[in-house]
């Protein structure tokens, strides 16, 4: 598909990306560049004592114990994944309880080396947003670490320093990123009484609303757990320009949550796990979901979600997968099958892997993904003309149904049994996988699989093909997971192709 792009952008068959200044949204035009502002607020200062024994640190990924006599080296130290370093900077590991002592400490020590703007990944806007806000979060409860004058003059720097190099790629190419951007300009406008600062914050803010999130108020990005960490993101400023905005995010948040919990589609944030954002979010878990490529079934006792990209190809920029029609079951408050998520960022090794088809419940036709790389350059028309039109869900009188290209999917509930057929629409010889991931035990008896749940068992079934099983991960947070298993039901022969699954839940 990119040499397609490549040849047809050459010969001026296929335009390429729009044109547009990095960094400057068009309608903040007239009010960039930010020139510093003296703050006119203030903030009580921290009450912290001498910093004696270890720290420990909840990283992105990692737990990092620390001496006291070693924090300034904490700051310089390179990490296996960057995303460690970067939740280091951004104090993401600060909670509304953290120890005083230790982020005064640690604070202190990051002052010493960084104080200053520079460019390097500790000053990356986005990265610089979170620090400031997680700072003045907690300094709002507590009061301000380190010197408190000086500790001002560096959260004051960081307004400018975030509006130089704003996260604006374009239309095809902005992603969460520059709400994060305007969020920390809003915050610390509004916090240190920088009043251009908390106008621009909020333009931003009130911009990127449309853009993130689509009629329905769900996240355009493909991930779950993005879509919580955005809600959170509006909901936390408390301002009536969002009102409606988090009224619709907040109903498709509360219908992503199944009985047995959140299923983690698409990326993992680093920023925050999964849980703790539960406990801040406070969903209730129930209500409708079907529509912008997610669809919800409540069906006897079991409670499914599935997930298509309504554009097909994984929205761009975002964190979706390679998911067409895969999904997650519960039976009351047991999750039997699971998306496992992914527990890394990258485009090789466990992060492609998890990224791809093979790690989702779904259908793969010669062991190939859905669709292609997706590419911000490339526009609408190319990529319907290459892929064909977009999936869709539907739910049924028995279920849902998925229809997309030679395959539809029906998953049709009666009573305690799922019942999964699948036909394949073409011609010639090749080979269709089908896969399904559970978190609970297994064992693999003549005929199908026993999946043991707390209350039930769970047999699969499938008559067609070759049922194996492998240890897989399940990621529960970014860089942290627990085993699960993966079904794989193999079969190479001619299409067109009829098949059943048969799932039940027995006593």
């Amino acid at each position: 598909m990119l040499r397609r792009w490549v040849l047809g952008h050459a010969f001026g068959r296929i335009p390429g990306a729009p044109d547009f200044t990095p960094h400057v949204p068009p309608y903040l035009e007239d009010l960039l560049p930010l020139a510093p502002e003296r703050p006119t607020r203030t903030l009580g200062a921290l009450q912290a004592k001498q910093l004696t024994g270890p720290v420990m640190l909840n990283l992105a990924g990692l737990d990092v114990t620390v001496v006291a006599d070693d924090l300034a080296a904490l700051f310089v130290r390179n990490f296996d994944d960057l995303e460690t370093q970067l939740s280091l900077h951004r104090f993401a590991w600060v909670r509304d309880d953290s120890d005083p002592d230790q982020v005064d400490a640690l604070w202190r020590a990051w002052a010493e080396g960084f104080s200053t703007p520079l460019a390097h990944w500790s000053w990356h806007p986005y990265t610089a947003g979170e620090r400031a806000v997680n700072i003045l979060n907690y300094a709002s409860q507590h009061g301000l670490p380190g010197d408190r004058d000086r500790t001002i003059a560096i959260l004051a720097a960081h307004a400018p320093a975030i509006a130089a190099r704003l996260e604006y790629f374009g239309d095809h190419h902005t992603s969460n990123h520059l709400a994060n951007n305007g969020r920390a300009l809003y915050v610390l406008g509004r916090r240190l009484g920088m009043a251009k600062a908390e106008s621009m914050g909020l333009k931003i803010l009130q911009e990127e609303a449309d853009r993130l999130f689509s009629p329905s108020g769900m996240l355009r990005e493909g991930s779950s757990h993005y879509h919580l960490l955005v809600l959170r993101l509006y909901e936390d400023l408390v301002h009536e320009a969002f009102a409606e905005t988090v009224t619709r995010a907040r109903r498709v948040a509360s219908a992503l949550m199944l009985p047995g919990g959140l299923p983690l589609v698409g990326d993992i944030s680093p920023d925050i796990s999964p849980d703790d954002l539960l406990a801040v979010l406070d969903l209730q878990g129930d209500g409708v979901l079907d529509g912008d490529g997610w669809l919800r079934a409540d069906v006897g006792a079991w409670s499914g979600l599935w997930h298509a990209s309504p554009e097909g190809f994984s929205h761009m920029p975002g964190h979706g997968h390679q998911d067409v029609g895969s999904f997650d079951l519960h039976y009351g408050d047991e999750a039997v099958i699971v998306d496992p998520g992914r527990g890394a960022y990258g485009e090789d090794g466990d992060a492609a892997l998890y990224r791809s088809a093979v790690m989702h419940n779904g259908l793969m036709l010669g062991g190939k993904d859905p669709y292609p790389a997706n590419k911000p350059y490339y526009d609408d028309d190319f990529r319907e003309r290459v892929a064909g039109s977009a999936p869709s869900l539907q739910k049924t009188t028995a279920g849902v149904r998925l229809n997309f290209d030679a395959v539809e999917r029906d998953w049709d509930f009666d009573g305690d049994t799922l019942t999964l057929t699948d036909h394949v629409r073409g011609s010639g010889a090749m080979t269709i996988t089908r896969t399904l991931i559970t978190p609970l035990p297994v064992e693999q008896k003549d005929g199908g699989v026993m999946i043991q749940g707390r209350n039930a068992r769970y047999w699969v079934e499938c008559g067609d093909g070759d049922i194996h099983v492998r240890l897989v991960t399940r990621w529960l947070a970014y860089g942290r997971g627990i085993p699960a298993t993966a079904i794989t039901i193999t079969r190479h022969g001619r299409v067109p192709f009829d098949g059943e699954i048969t799932l039940s839940a027995m006593a």
